[in-house]
């Protein structure tokens, strides 16, 4: 039995693991009403799903330490945030935990105060992380909620006292953010990232209360099934694995003082492959593909205690994946895969992971020279992890990122924090035509920042647009949104509004200058009929038969178009 609120007057490990499973547990909850916040009446809100996959992934990391730290749980929790977040808004949760990791670095319990200054850590490096932090975000409710827990603990209160004052704070904080935002006001929404923080921090105080997040679930978050499945272009079956250089996938925690994170990674560099090696001075986490397990645990022991030791042999889960094949689609045997590599072949200087949002689109940079293709995009944006794991399956010294879409460009930067034995770059593409065009100015053959360069200057030379349908009412500037209308929008804005399929894409590429250029790239979505296709490639011939005209089957969901003009 918990015991009552007021009577909790420290924070050790095992609360804090129980906060975790809670605040994740009340975030799924409410993921789908914090998605429904979303500013454009589009169908791809998706920011409580992005912050519940994040929370739930440091929930399952803090869950595996045996310790009663306080210190050690949160550093865990801060680990798996990391590895799982997905989304701008599941990047930015994962800098607030980091940050309260700090804080409570080297603490068995925590009191009131040290609670309030953790949150005030995670504030400060959230804010950081942002290259151009924006007021009326979650960044200024977490604020608040910091300041808030300040005041209170200052004043002598207790620690569930102390996060009931920061979250009044943190609501009062989000009532306003349609002031400080415009967009929000006109949406007639609050900041959906900031309700999503606010909602897991009622999960928190819930387990000092004794309320029920955790026992619905018996203390657990149940797993989402993983939709971001990275296709190699060399795989069409599934990776053979029978001649791994490194078949032992090993893993382990490594527990003691002054521990020394980046001599460590030195030290393990060229011991295998898909080397991890991440942590703090009193605990580090090591994940890596070797030869003789035995050899990597005789070295980490010289460190300290080892915990949590997990060792796969690739080569007998690749055996059984094989026998599955024969009764599962190819799609499922992919995604039994996603854990193998093939490091026996030569490093190239240079390779490429593009994210895509539909099995044509993929097929499209597959054969345009990207190595690995991770499944994607509006709604289903992919974790830092799948991004980590689809760089490492690369076999090059260099690997860059195309993340193709503004809401996975945090999550790909990163992966520079969580792989270690290559260099990784990060192509700041915003949408599958800038994607594009930053890989066709990719030369393999070249210098690393003259391919930077080229390759981010590709980005502004075409102009991207897409035709989608509204999920309810609103007003965007001058525009009357009915629910079900169809939508065009240019560069993520939206210009145009109908009923008519072929009258909105017509509108859409009318306002994206398409006559003044040279070229029309065209996607079409999985719900778009094919004679819907040919009345706009007609269209296009009669106004201008001049200009180039590409159309590729997507296959993208939610997403009748997708235009690139150039």
């Amino acid at each position: 039995m918990r015991p009552a609120a007021t009577k909790i007057s420290v924070l050790d490990g095992p609360l804090w693991k129980q906060m975790m499973v809670s605040g994740a547990k009340a975030l799924e909850l409410k993921k789908h009403e914090v998605d429904a916040l979303n500013v454009f009446p589009v169908p791809d809100g998706d920011t409580g799903t992005n912050m519940f996959l994040t929370i739930q992934s440091a929930a399952r990391d803090a869950g595996k330490v045996t310790s009663q730290s306080i210190g050690e749980v949160a550093a865990a929790a801060s680990m798996g945030s990391l590895m799982g977040a997905r989304g701008n808004s599941g990047v930015i949760l994962s800098q607030l935990l980091r940050g309260i990791a700090k804080g409570l670095e080297g603490l068995n319990t925590a009191n009131p105060l040290q609670v309030a200054q953790a949150l005030q850590s995670g504030v400060d490096t959230a804010y950081k992380a942002v290259m151009k932090p924006v007021e009326g975000t979650i960044l200024t409710v977490s604020k608040e909620t910091a300041r808030g827990a300040l005041a209170m603990a200052k004043s002598g209160g207790s620690l569930v006292e102390t996060l009931q004052e920061a979250q009044q704070k943190g609501l009062k904080s989000l009532a306003k953010t349609p002031d400080l935002l415009p967009v929000l006001k006109q949406a007639g929404v609050v900041d959906a990232g900031g309700q999503g923080f606010l909602v897991i921090l009622s999960g928190w105080i819930a387990v000092l209360t004794g309320e029920t997040f955790i026992t619905e679930t018996n203390g657990e978050v149940e797993s989402s099934p993983d939709q971001h499945i990275p296709v190699s272009a060399e795989t069409k079956d599934f990776m053979q694995v029978e001649n791994l250089d490194y078949p032992y996938c090993t893993e382990f925690l490594v527990k003691g003082t002054d521990l020394r994170v980046e001599q460590m990674k030195q030290d393990l560099l060229d011991r295998g492959d898909c080397l991890l090696v991440v942590g703090t001075p009193e605990v580090v986490k090591i994940h890596v593909h070797v030869k003789n397990p035995g050899k990597i645990l005789d070295y980490a022991i010289q460190w300290g205690s080892l915990h949590e030791v997990q060792i796969h042999n690739m080569l007998e889960q690749n055996e059984s994946m094989a026998h599955a094949l024969k009764e599962k689609e190819i799609a499922d045997a992919l995604e039994a895969d996603t854990e193998t590599d093939n490091p026996s072949q030569p490093l190239k200087e240079f390779g490429v992971v593009a994210v895509a949002m539909g099995q044509g689109i993929a097929d499209v940079f597959l054969s345009l020279g990207a190595d690995e293709v991770v499944f994607g995009g509006q709604t289903m944006n992919p974790s830092t992890e799948d991004l980590a794991e689809a760089v490492r399956k690369v076999p090059a010294r260099q690997v860059f990122i195309l993340p193709n879409n503004g809401n996975i460009v945090m999550a790909a930067r990163q992966v520079k924090d969580v792989v270690q034995d290559r260099q990784v770059h990060v192509i700041p593409s915003k949408s599958i035509p800038q994607g594009i065009s930053a890989l066709l100015s990719f030369n393999s053959d070249g210098e690393i920042e003259t391919n930077i360069k080229n390759m981010e200057t590709g980005l502004s030379g075409v102009r991207s647009g897409e035709v989608t349908y509204a999920v309810r009412d609103s007003q965007f500037g001058d525009l009357t949104i009915s629910d079900g209308d169809l939508l065009g929008l240019i560069e993520d804005v939206i210009v145009t509004t109908g009923k008519s399929l072929n009258e909105v894409a017509q509108s859409t590429l009318d306002k994206m200058e398409w006559k003044t250029r040279d070229l029309v790239t065209i996607f079409y979505g999985e719900e778009t009929k094919l004679e819907e296709v040919e009345r706009l490639q007609d269209w296009l011939r009669e106004e201008n038969p001049n200009i180039e005209v590409e159309v590729h089957p997507g296959r993208q969901p939610l997403y009748y178009y997708i235009f690139g003009v150039e």
